[in-house]
């Protein structure tokens, strides 16, 4: 029985976890709007089956009046289980709508054998998105990606395109048209797997296409997971770090006028402290530390 009320206590504890983190990145980012319809992509994935059921959760007590549709986008790749999305939107009550398009054949008409097809897929299916935001008359396009998914942009940006850049949590779309938000940005995936867990989603696995698995993207969330369990804290910190950049201590020209810079005699906030000693916290103490290299397997 202490077992069974230990859960429920971990389960109420997560669940108002995941309404807050979603709540705060709402308000922190005016994600949704009074008289918002709120299009809400759902691919059949842990990650946005959570996102659906929280916003659903929070639009049931917010202060504010929007609506919500789910859009699933069927690319009839073989061996989707068509009927699993209609038929959890139905029972859930939610309004929804199917997209059919085959853009599976059109990827595999053009994309050679053996290549990965995401570049292409992702690029049509936005399209097509976007177009069905336009007829539905959806103002806001709502993404499942979580604060791991930004992380991993981060640092595969910064390795293999040699750019500080990740995803925003609010956007403007390619066309000009759409605002694209991530309600989930300061959820970790960790606490959306519990969710997906406990409410039993009915998932679809992502890799009917048979594309190859973004195998750089996996390394750096095994990373990432790899620092979570032995340095906690720190993949909070480097999150928080994207929240708190400061241009005049970066290199990029375009961002700060470094050309330009004179001494005012004034002081200056951003002033120089190029000879102080860094304001880093003591690193906890570990025996027989080992350096972990990116990428690198146990």
């Amino acid at each position: 029985m202490n077992a069974v009320l230990k859960i429920e206590r971990e389960t109420h504890k997560l669940e108002k976890r995941l309404c807050r983190e979603v709540g705060r990145a709402i308000v922190d980012y005016n994600m949704i709007e009074q008289g918002d319809r709120v299009m809400v992509c759902v691919s059949g994935g842990k990650d946005s089956y959570g996102l659906l059921d929280i916003l659903l959760k929070l639009k049931a007590r917010a202060p504010i009046d929007f609506d919500i549709i789910a859009v699933n986008l069927d690319q009839k790749q073989p061996g989707f289980p068509e009927h699993v999305l209609p038929e959890y939107l139905q029972n859930l009550g939610v309004p929804f709508h199917i997209e059919n398009q085959d853009t599976y054949s059109i990827v595999k008409r053009v994309i050679p054998e053996g290549k990965t097809l995401c570049s292409l897929c992702s690029r049509l299916r936005r399209g097509i998105l976007y177009r069905v935001a336009d007829e539905l008359g959806a103002t806001k396009v709502a993404l499942g990606h979580h604060r791991d998914d930004m992380l991993q942009t981060f640092f595969l940006n910064m390795f293999f395109a040699a750019k500080l850049k990740s995803m925003p949590p609010k956007l403007v779309s390619d066309d000009g048209k759409h605002i694209v938000i991530r309600p989930l940005a300061y959820v970790p995936e960790k606490d959306l797997s519990a969710w997906a867990a406990h409410r039993a989603f009915p998932i679809i696995p992502c890799t009917l296409c048979g594309s190859q698995e973004n195998l750089q993207r996996k390394q750096v969330g095994n990373m990432l997971r790899e620092w979570d369990t032995k340095f906690p804290g720190r993949v909070e910190n480097m999150f928080s770090a994207l929240q708190n950049t400061v241009p005049s201590h970066l290199l990029d020209r375009a961002q700060y006028d470094f050309a330009g810079l004179r001494a005012t005699g004034v002081p200056s906030a951003d002033g120089d402290t190029a000879f102080d000693p860094p304001d880093l916290p003591k690193p906890p103490s570990m025996p027989g530390l080992q350096i972990i290299r990116f990428g690198e397997q146990d």
